[in-house]
């Protein structure tokens, strides 16, 4: 499993600034962040992975974004043009990010991984704002510069909450009329 000194390895030997912060107590999910550090949810990241169809077999999608803006499974397949995209289980997450589920950093992911970066988060930080993000580690956190963290995930940004409306407009309509 990943952890925080792979990650604080990653970063110094980019000479990027960061920050290993330790918890005051044990993180179960990204979602406690924002209480266990003073940060708004804004500006803390998550990382959601998702099971996409895909030539016919299910392909992980993973989802960086706010920990205020959680992505649903339509808004994903309005954005990848699938149909029944569900969240990927823990053993999947695990195999796949080398992370634990649910402390998945949005750094370091395999090459291989098709990531998408939810553009709600990219727009609504400043550049030189701090954000935190998971480890992979229960005690620990990193606090690294907004712009740093999005210069190094790999991933496609997308509009997430413009395919959720549409998605759910679709859901919510299934007969269509010429």
């Amino acid at each position: 499993m990943k952890d925080a000194l792979a990650i604080h390895r990653r970063l110094l030997a980019r000479q990027i600034h960061h920050e290993i912060v330790r918890l005051p107590r044990p993180l179960t999910c990204a979602d406690e962040l924002p209480e266990m550090l003073d940060a708004t949810p804004e500006a803390c990241a998550r990382v959601s992975v998702f099971e996409v169809p895909t030539r016919g077999r299910m392909e992980p999608v993973a989802v960086v974004g706010a920990v205020a803006a959680h992505p649903t499974p339509q808004a994903v397949g309005a954005v990848l043009h699938a149909r029944d995209v569900r969240p990927a289980s823990s053993f999947l997450v695990n195999s796949v990010t080398d992370y634990p589920d649910r402390l998945v950093c949005p750094l370091l992911l395999p090459d291989d991984l098709r990531v998408l970066v939810d553009q709600r988060m990219v727009e609504h930080l400043d550049p030189g704002e701090f954000v935190h993000t998971p480890t992979g580690e229960r005690r620990t956190a990193l606090r690294i510069r907004a712009f740093h963290l999005f210069n190094l995930i790999s991933g496609k940004r997308v509009d997430l909450e413009t395919a959720r409306r549409t998605g759910l407009v679709r859901l919510a309509s299934p007969m269509r009329t010429a």
